[in-house]
């Protein structure tokens, strides 16, 4: 008998408004699998994540932190070689795509790993409203999936609950923005932590 054990996944948290978000969930589960390692995706809400911990959204328009981050985004994607185009609407609220992504998740979780890439993409690459209910829907519906079940769900009270949850879950861990990936309770934030991330599942730590 081996006495190997699996390690455990990776947690990826993050908010469909969120740029590095996106670019992070464009490699994330590439640089994973090449250790061996599996990942669990973890949308949340930043609204409540900054509200819980005091915080301000980076983007604010007018000060130089504010301008610095919108050029580190399309910098940032040039460099990961990711499609990138700042949205003309930003941010946006995501609890329509979150909670369309945990009532997916409880059916197929490849099927709803690849409508978060969907959601995303459409939002920072087709500049889609993904705050509409209806854009979370036609983005479904391209994938196949059954668009008046999604509809019914996205009002369902137990996916507004375990949206909830997982908001609070995050904060539990430590969550304080997005993207934040927590390997064997190691945590880094931000996609500019890619680097770091390879590194640690390649050497087990450092």
């Amino acid at each position: 008998m081996s006495d190997i054990t699996t390690p455990a996944p990776i947690d990826f948290w993050f908010d469909f408004s969120s740029p590095y978000g996106y670019l992070m969930a464009e490699k994330i589960d590439d640089v994973a699998a090449r250790f061996g390692r599996k990942v669990r995706w973890h949308p949340i809400l930043l609204g409540i994540i900054f509200q819980a911990t005091g915080s301000r959204p980076p983007v604010d328009g007018v000060s130089s932190k504010g301008n610095y981050m919108l050029h580190d985004f399309a910098r940032s994607a040039r460099f990961l070689g990711v499609p990138y185009k700042m949205p003309s609407r930003f941010p946006l609220p995501t609890q329509n795509a979150a909670r369309a992504y945990y009532w997916l998740h409880g059916q197929d979780c490849a099927l709803a790993r690849r409508f978060a890439r969907a959601v995303y993409r459409a939002f920072f690459v087709d500049d889609l409203d993904i705050s509409a209910p209806d854009t979370v829907l036609d983005i479904a519906a391209s994938l196949g999936i059954d668009r008046a079940a999604l509809a019914a769900a996205l009002q369902a009270p137990e996916i507004k609950a375990r949206l909830k949850d997982e908001c609070e879950q995050a904060l539990a861990a430590g969550v304080f923005g997005s993207p934040h990936v927590i390997i064997d309770g190691e945590a880094f934030f931000g996609a500019d932590r890619l680097p770091q991330i390879e590194r640690w599942l390649e050497s087990g730590g450092f």
